[in-house]
């Protein structure tokens, strides 16, 4: 079995877990008493960079990373996100760290709040305000979700790295086709249900976007209610949530090989935000989203109230694919076969906020 590294950010500190033949193995907390809401892993380097976005209570939100897969980790000196003094904005938080497609090497997109895009042009070391997002006609008129105002997914298409791809709460989804210069609201079929008008241009409340492994014009998207299916890079989205308990939830994850294959966790509702049925149950489809399967063979079977946050579902690059999940119980999840079964790997640490996992060749 392939060595592999999995990533738990969570409330109190980075999890790191190593896989080496069969049996895994955790150190940490990394960033001790620090909330990690985001995690990148950059395997376009001979030995992949561990991005990390910390928040610390006291010294406030900043980048690390590691070139030794988390032995140490260096700080620049100036902070590596930071809004301009003419924007009149400062940050809060890092929300994603997504290393771009490997025709470009050194570009890491970081999502933040307040709601912007920066891009990074040396591995995520030093980042630039994507302004044209930033100043975007509709701004003014984005609402903050539950959860804050922020970019909080970011896509890119291997095939076209001017093709990028984010996600906004509660603006919704923003496509750019070149490389970041423009921007044009892409949320025709997904619905606002909180709002007067239900499918406005913009105003959407998406959690989570996912790319098909074969079929890169193939999105995902887990809404505030709803589960959608976009055949065109987002250009329309249709309604795939049918035959799931609740079309409500966070996480959306793509099969890394197979196509039409994605898997998502769905939650009650938002006024009661714990596992449909409180049943701690990964549902997967095979087919695009025309069905959906329940998968639960090692799985708690009893009442369960671990809620699985929009970057807490990730895959590997594994074939068959390795499923992980981590929930606010301080519970990760793991199938080394698709999601057809499961084991616990860890248990009782902090609320889980993100995971991200990568192979070691």
């Amino acid at each position: 079995m392939t060595d592999a590294l999995l990533t738990v950010g969570t409330r109190k500190g980075l999890f790191i877990g190593r896989r080496r033949g069969g049996a895994w193995e955790f150190d940490g907390p990394h960033f001790n008493a620090q909330a990690v809401y985001s995690i990148g892993i950059d395997t376009r380097r001979t030995v992949p960079r561990l991005l990390v976005g910390g928040d610390s209570s006291h010294w406030g939100p900043s980048v690390f990373h590691s070139d030794d897969l988390g032995r140490t980790w260096v700080e620049p000196e100036k902070p590596a996100v930071k809004f301009p003094k003419d924007t009149g904005a400062s940050l809060e938080r890092v929300w994603q760290l997504h290393p771009g497609p490997p025709s470009t090497p050194d570009v890491v997109w970081a999502g933040t709040e307040p709601a912007a895009l920066f891009r990074s042009a040396d591995g995520g070391e030093s980042f630039e305000l994507v302004r044209p997002l930033w100043e975007h006609p509709t701004r003014s008129k984005w609402e903050p979700g539950g959860g804050g105002e922020a970019v909080h997914t970011v896509v890119t298409d291997r095939r076209d790295s001017d093709h990028v791809t984010v996600a906004v709460s509660t603006a919704g989804v923003f496509r750019s086709r070149d490389g970041g210069a423009s921007w044009a609201p892409s949320n025709r079929g997904v619905s606002a249900v909180f709002l007067p008008d239900p499918d406005p241009e913009f105003g959407q409340c998406v959690h989570k976007i996912a790319q098909d492994a074969a079929d890169l014009d193939r999105l995902y998207l887990q809404n505030h209610w709803g589960v959608y299916r976009s055949d065109d890079a987002g250009g329309r989205w249709t309604d795939i949530g049918a035959g799931l308990p609740s079309d409500f939830g966070f996480a959306v994850a793509a099969h890394p090989h197979r196509p039409n294959t994605a898997y998502v966790f769905p939650i009650t509702a938002d006024a009661d935000r714990v596992p449909a049925g409180r049943r701690c149950r990964v549902y997967r489809t095979g087919d695009a989203g025309e069905s959906w399967e329940a998968l639960s063979a090692g799985l708690p079977e009893g009442d369960h109230f671990g809620t699985v946050l929009r970057d807490g579902m990730c895959t590997d690059d594994a074939d068959p694919a390795g499923v992980y999940f981590g929930n606010r119980n301080g519970e990760v999840y793991a199938s080394a076969d698709d999601g057809d079964t499961w084991q616990l790997l860890a248990s009782h640490l902090p609320d889980v906020l993100c995971v991200r996992a990568a192979l070691l060749r």
